[in-house]
């Protein structure tokens, strides 16, 4: 079993924690993020650091919270300093995308272009008409919003085209044979 909870979260510089109302606030230079603290955890701050343990003996409800609390507050703590960062690629013959706006525009393959709202608290850049970056300081928001785009158009295994992750590796498929 890991024993990620165990370890203590180190406030970087001008990050700042605060417990209030069963929530806790990290505040750092690029914005404030708020979560609120399960029953199951006790959430200290002490010397700069976060430290998360769990209440009620060796309830399993109690451990499993332990890890999961640390670990989101650990990616709050990295989105309010530094931020998270998903890249997108789009393959296939006229596929491109642009940003117009508060709208994403892409071109992929329809006979309409789809049109993506852009959320308030998500930065979405295109460098290349074939490349995509969603920027922002909450991951999960960050994985979400790459993952509505992906769904588009979902790269298919025979040719590859689609909206892809920068990491991902397609396992493609050989087709017909005469």
């Amino acid at each position: 079993m890991s024993r990620v909870g165990k370890n203590p979260i180190e406030l970087p510089a001008g990050v700042q924690a605060t417990i209030a109302d069963g929530q806790i606030a990290i505040k750092g230079k690029r914005g404030e993020l708020k979560v609120p603290v399960s029953s199951n955890v006790d959430v200290k701050i002490e010397d700069g650091k976060i430290v998360v343990s769990p209440l009620g003996g060796r309830s399993r409800q109690s451990w499993t919270m332990w890890g999961t609390t640390r670990a989101v507050l650990a990616n709050m703590v990295k989105g309010v300093s530094e931020g998270f960062t998903k890249g997108l690629e789009i393959q296939g013959t006229g596929f491109r995308a642009a940003v117009q706006g508060s709208n994403l525009v892409m071109n992929l393959g329809f006979s309409h272009d789809v049109i993506y709202p852009i959320p308030s608290d998500i930065k979405i850049t295109t460098p290349r008409p074939t490349a995509i970056v969603v920027e922002g300081n909450d991951k999960q928001r960050v994985g979400q919003v790459a993952l509505d785009i992906r769904n588009f158009r979902r790269p298919e295994p025979y040719k590859g085209k689609g909206v892809r992750y920068e990491t991902e590796v397609l396992r493609r498929k050989e087709g017909k044979k005469k």
